[in-house]
């Protein structure tokens, strides 16, 4: 009788090439390389990603909080920058010092951004500032462009980190910029009617991430046939 047990993997695990491609990605390097290097040898990748993941919990609890408290929109753009020092810093200080766990830094940082999402989305719609059909259509596109992203990292080795020049600090600011904006001035006006802020713009989001997952998908499914022509 044969036992199969959980062992290191044999085959040689392959890095896919990171595209980052974003409006701020030039600056973003150099600023996470830099803080990186000042970091004390205590701080490790694992904190970082923990402290990232938190920071979206927070985030999510604040606008859940607005519902009762306006000005704790602001509080959410204090957790989305403490966020971005989390989730952006652990893979580049993982790096700076050659201590990358390419399979488990993978893995674990993409669940704590699929549960952060759903943190932040499921505040956002808890606090009455955006409807929940939104939240639920906004939260359904983000995980179906990842999912896409993830098939594409595994079957054509790229791992695409922006889209359209714009990647997930871009959408910090802009969903930062939100906040400020809906603080005073919850309802805007289209087309006559009066509509929540955030069910405006999250629509326009999930109409934006659509367009851009139909795009990748025709590219990628193009591509992979090329690759594999009967």
């Amino acid at each position: 009788m044969s036992v199969t047990t959980l062992s290191q993997p044999h085959t040689e695990f392959r890095n896919a090439d990171r595209r980052q491609e974003s409006l701020l990605a030039g600056i973003e390097k150099v600023c996470l390389l830099r803080i990186a290097r000042l970091l004390p040898p205590r701080v490790k990748p694992d904190h970082l990603t923990i402290l990232g993941f938190a920071a979206m919990f927070l985030a999510g609890a604040s606008y859940a909080l607005a519902r009762w408290w306006p000005p704790a929109l602001l509080l959410v753009n204090l957790w989305l920058a403490v966020n971005w020092f989390g989730d952006s810093l652990d893979g580049t200080v993982a790096r700076t010092r050659d201590c990358q766990r390419p399979r488990f830094g993978f893995y674990v940082d993409h669940m704590v951004d699929s549960f952060g999402a759903l943190f932040l989305i499921a505040g956002l719609a808890f606090s009455g500032y955006m409807s929940a059909w939104v939240a639920v259509a906004l939260l359904l596109s983000f995980y179906l462009l990842s999912i896409n992203s993830y098939l594409a990292t595994y079957t054509l080795g790229t791992f695409q980190l922006s889209f359209w020049k714009f990647s997930p600090t871009e959408m910090r600011i802009l969903l930062a910029v939100g906040n400020a904006f809906a603080l005073f001035r919850p309802t805007v006006t289209v087309l006559g009617m009066h509509q929540r802020f955030f069910d405006v713009s999250g629509a326009v989001a999930v109409v934006s991430m659509a367009v851009v997952l139909a795009a990748s998908v025709t590219r990628n499914t193009l591509a992979l046939y090329r690759m594999e022509r009967l």
